[in-house]
């Protein structure tokens, strides 16, 4: 057992929220021991009836408690109030898919008697559970990526064990006692607060089946590499999200779109709005248009239920926001707005115009409120340039030429490109993750349940048949 506490502090203003102890490496021997045995002992495994009715009751308990649990996402991960309670009944909504999705994991016949040695046999598939699944969560949706990483896992018959990010835990073991109170069997969803060495030792035990990793690409693809034999994984990291706008687009639906899509969560998402090439037409107009968005946005404490933009994760990211804008300044990049610190833990919303493809803002995942705008005059060599960074996630056109927009989602290399709307969309149904850098394997709930079950094939061969 560990004596170190995990202190939890609030982004914007630095208060101690709370003190929790860690976990050590005996915990998670015993916590994987627990898994292992409730997937060994099929005894154990809960039918698919009393799931659904156990993720119920998870939602009614959730409904009562949305003020609370905004307020904790908010004041642990500094997402604005009116964002947070967006996460949280998101949260809510993705139980109700799990549970939807339990009945759809189903096999299928294979067809048999095509050659004269498959006569007399019938066969078919069905999906069992992968096993025991290790979750690495992220700090900025401390309650929603919990939902994807969890309950995923439960719904699909798989016992998990979660560890949430050291900066924002407070959301998940909030629904760790959600899922205690609705009837969760004791050993199916377990959280651990350990650290870092605790974790590689827990995802790369081999009694883990599955690794869901949501986090630097550093880390994940050192964790990848660290997998005993057989592990499969999900790994999200980040991406730089680019835009193509081409002369004929919707310049007063737009700008609100990409202000909300770079701006949101002060830039922390792994989607947000990064790079928007326009056409030379109209690029400084644009750039201009999301500047003055952006100098309208109220930034501040994110339990003030007016502020839109709240503080970065941690002081130091500030730091590095502040260098990454300077850099690109003093190589010629134009700041249209921002481009300072407010404070030791918030950074104004940041419009670029024309920066270096050198510096890093053009360069990697800039994870802070930084929006950079790229005239072009050739829309397949702002492609080339959207495309030439190792990261691919989402990207978007903004453009009314139907044979445009499909050109351009067909050469934009990204697992998911949006059309006249911003790249940070997601409904938690749909396809979700990132391809070479950018990650590995997909989220979104149905598909996180899938790739978390196998098939398993039955031949059965008969004279009757």
């Amino acid at each position: 057992m560990s004596n170190q506490k995990l202190k939890i502090f609030n982004p914007y203003n630095q208060n101690l929220i709370k003190e929790i102890p860690m976990l050590g490496k005996d915990a998670v021997q015993t916590a994987l021991e627990k898994a292992q045995e409730l997937f060994l002992d099929r005894a154990q495994w809960i039918p698919s009836h009393k799931k659904i009715e156990i993720l119920e009751k998870v939602q009614e308990i959730m409904k009562g408690k949305i003020e609370e649990l905004t307020k904790t996402a908010a004041e642990e991960g500094g997402k604005p109030y009116q964002d947070s309670k967006v996460e949280v009944l998101r949260a809510i909504n993705g139980v109700k898919i799990a549970a939807e999705e339990i009945g759809k994991l189903n096999g299928e016949q294979i067809p048999m008697g095509l050659t004269q040695a498959s006569v007399n046999r019938i066969a078919f598939t069905t999906r069992e559970p992968i096993g025991v699944v290790a979750s690495i969560s992220a700090f900025n949706h401390p309650l929603n990526l919990i939902i994807h990483q969890t309950i995923t896992a439960f719904a699909a018959g798989c016992p998990v064990i979660v560890k949430p990010a050291s900066t924002t835990p407070l959301s998940c073991l909030a629904f760790i006692d959600i899922l205690q109170e609705a009837g969760v069997p004791e050993g199916w969803v377990q959280c651990l607060i350990i650290d870092n060495e605790a974790a590689e030792m827990m995802v790369t035990d081999k009694r883990v089946n599955y690794l869901s990793f949501i986090g630097s690409a550093k880390i994940g693809w050192y964790l990848k590499s660290k997998l005993a034999p057989g592990t499969r994984c999900a790994l999200e990291h980040g991406g730089a999200a680019p835009v193509i706008v081409e002369p004929d687009a919707n310049i007063n639906d737009m700008i609100p779109a990409l202000a909300k899509g770079g701006f949101y969560h002060a830039g922390q998402v792994c989607v947000s709005v990064q790079k928007v090439f326009v056409h030379e037409s109209i690029a400084r107009e644009v750039a201009e248009k999301i500047a003055e968005a952006g100098n309208k946005m109220v930034v501040g404490d994110p339990l003030d239920e007016k502020t839109e933009v709240g503080p970065l994760i941690l002081p130091k990211e500030v730091d590095r926001v502040e260098e990454w804008v300077n850099e690109a300044k003093t190589k010629g990049g134009k700041i249209l707005s921002g481009g300072k610190r407010i404070s030791d833990t918030c950074y104004a919303p940041t419009v670029i115009f024309n920066p270096p493809l050198d510096v890093k803002v053009s360069k990697v995942e800039i994870f802070g409120p930084v929006v950079c705008v790229y005239s072009y005059n050739d829309r397949l060599e702002a492609i080339e340039q959207a495309n030439a960074l190792d990261y691919h996630f989402q990207a978007a056109v903004f453009t009314q030429d139907i044979d445009i927009a499909l050109d351009t989602v067909q050469r934009l290399n990204a697992t998911a490109v949006m059309v006249n709307d911003h790249t940070a969309f997601r409904v938690d149904w749909m396809p979700f993750g990132g391809r070479d850098a950018s990650g590995e394997g997909l989220g979104g709930i149905p598909y996180s349940m899938h790739e978390m079950t196998r098939e398993k094939l039955m031949v059965i061969k008969s004279k009757l048949l």
